[in-house]
C-alpha cells in the first residue's frame, strides 16, 4: 500500500494488504462505474448490495465453521473502508450488514447460527438491526413498538426507522418491548417476508444514495418463539453491544474510507491546475492545506486501526471505539470543508466528486450517536463514571486466534 496515503500501518500485516487489493480492485472495477447511475437515480442498489454481499465479506468476523472468514475486526474496517473510498453508499450497506451479523453471533443460539450465518456468509442472507424509533430516537428505553407472547411466539406491533439496508435486508433484528423498564426489551430474528411486515416508502436522503436506511412497520407481525435471540430482557444488551461494538468501528471506516478519497482527489485536483503559471499544489495556501488533510487522514486512520486491533486482541476497549468514531468523522468532514476551499467553485459540481463526498459524510455523523453523544461518553471515562464494558464482557468471542488455521485462509 502507498505509504504517501497512509494506508500502511503497524496494525496491518501483508494478508492485510492482500485483501485491501482484492477488495479494491473489486470497488474500482465493480462499484466505480455503477456510482454516477446510483447518484442519478437515488434509487436502492440492490443488485451491486447482493454482488457485494457474494464476496463473502458480510462473513469477515464469522467463525469458519459456519462458513465465514474468521478474519476479524480490523480486516473487516478495511473491507468497508476501501469500498466507502469509491461509494460511501456500498459502505455503509456493508456496515449496516455486520450490525445484523453481531447479534446472531454474540446471541443467537446453535441452531440460529447454524441456519443463518453460513446464509450470511455466501450472500444469500443480508441482516439488519431495528432498534429506532420515530419518538424517541437514539434513546432505547423510549422505543413503544411490542411483541406480545401468544401461542408458539410473538406478535410483534410498532414501527422502527432509519433502519440500515430496510429495503435489501432479509433478516431483521428487531429489539421491541416485551415488558417495562431496562429488562423489558427482548430482540427477535424477523424474516423480511414475515406476514404482517410491511415497509416505508424508500425516501432518497442528502447523500448515500444506493443505500437504504428506511422504516419498517410492523402490524400484527407474527414471530416464532425459535425467533427470539437469547432470553426475553436481553433487547438492551442487544441493541448497546451492537451499536458499540460493531456500529462505532463500523462507521468510523465508512468515514475513513471517504477521508482517503478526499485526499485523493484534492491532491489530483491540486495537481492538475494551474494558476499564476503553476499547478495550484505548488502555490503556499494550497500546500498548507493539503499537509493538514494528509495530517488529519493519518491521525484518523491510526485511530480506527488501533481500535479495531484491540477488539481482534480481545482487550477492553470501549473508550478506544468511541473516540475512533468521534475523531473519523469529524476530520472526513473537516476535510470535505477544506477539499471544497481547495476546489473553490469546481467543488460544487458532481463530476468533481468532492460534493458527493461532502454529502455522504454528513450521514455518517449521527448513527451510533452524535460526536456529541461520543464527548460525553468519553467524558465518563475521564471522571471514572462510565459503565459497562462491552468489549469486555464479549472478549472471548472478539478475540481473533492470529496463530489458528482459521486466520487468513481465503
Amino acid at each position: 500500500m502507498s505509504i504517501a496515503t497512509g494506508t500502511t500501518s503497524y496494525f496491518t500485516t501483508s494478508q492485510h494488504d492482500r485483501l485491501r487489493a482484492q477488495v479494491r480492485d473489486f470497488a474500482e472495477s465493480k462499484v466505480a462505474p455503477r456510482v454516477t447511475e446510483m447518484e442519478e437515480s437515488k434509487s436502492v442498489h440492490l443488485e451491486l448490495s447482493r454482488l457485494i454481499a457474494q464476496q463473502g465479506w458480510l462473513g469477515v468476523t464469522v467463525d469458519p465453521r459456519y462458513g465465514g472468514m474468521g478474519l476479524g475486526h480490523l480486516a473487516k474496517t478495511v473491507i468497508i473502508e476501501e469500498l466507502s473510498r469509491v461509494s460511501g453508499a456500498m459502505g455503509a450497506m456493508v456496515q449496516a450488514s455486520q450490525l445484523g451479523v453481531a447479534k446472531i453471533v454474540h446471541f443467537g443460539s446453535t441452531e440460529q447460527k447454524r441456519h443463518w450465518l453460513p446464509a450470511v456468509c455466501d450472500g444469500r442472507c443480508m441482516p439488519t438491526i431495528a432498534v429506532t424509533e420515530p419518538e424517541s430516537g437514539g434513546h432505547v428505553l423510549g422505543m413503544s413498538a411490542t411483541a406480545e407472547r401468544v401461542a408458539g411466539g410473538y406478535v410483534l406491533n410498532g414501527r422502527k426507522v432509519f433502519v440500515g439496508n430496510s429495503h435489501v435486508g432479509d433478516l431483521h433484528g428487531v429489539v421491541v418491548r416485551t415488558g417495562p423498564g431496562s429488562r423489558g426489551l427482548s430482540a427477535f430474528l424477523v424474516e423480511s417476508h414475515a406476514p404482517g411486515l410491511s415497509l416505508g416508502p424508500h425516501q432518497p436522503a442528502m447523500g448515500l444514495h444506493g443505500f437504504s436506511f428506511g422504516e419498517l412497520i410492523f402490524e400484527n407481525c407474527f414471530v416464532p418463539a425459535d425467533n427470539l435471540l437469547g432470553a426475553e430482557g436481553d433487547g438492551l444488551a442487544v441493541a448497546y453491544s451492537s451499536s458499540i461494538l460493531y456500529g462505532r468501528p463500523n462507521l468510523t471506516a465508512v468515514a475513513l474510507g471517504i477521508h482517503q478519497a478526499i485526499v485523493e482527489h484534492t491532491v489530483d485536483f491540486a495537481q492538475t491546475h494551474t494558476r499564476y503559471g503553476e499547478p495550484l499544489s505548488e502555490l503556499p495556501t494550497v500546500k498548507q492545506k493539503l499537509g493538514q488533510l494528509q495530517s488529519q487522514l493519518m491521525t484518523a486512520r491510526l485511530t480506527a486501526y488501533h481500535a479495531a486491533h484491540l477488539l481482534d486482541e480481545g482487550m477492553p476497549c470501549d473508550a478506544d471505539l468511541i473516540s475512533a468514531k468521534l475523531t473519523n468523522v469529524e476530520s472526513s468532514l473537516d476535510a470535505a470543508r477544506t477539499a471544497m476551499e481547495v476546489h473553490a467553485a469546481y467543488g460544487l459540481h458532481p463530476g468533481n466528486h468532492i460534493e458527493r463526498f461532502l454529502r455522504d459524510a454528513n450521514h455518517i455523523y449521527a448513527p451510533a450517536g452524535t460526536s456529541d453523544v461520543q464527548r460525553l461518553r468519553l467524558a465518563e471515562v475521564a471522571l471514572g463514571t462510565y459503565r459497562e464494558q462491552w468489549s469486555a464482557r464479549f472478549a472471548d468471542q472478539l478475540r481473533v486466534e492470529q496463530d489458528s488455521p482459521r486466520w487468513w485462509r481465503r
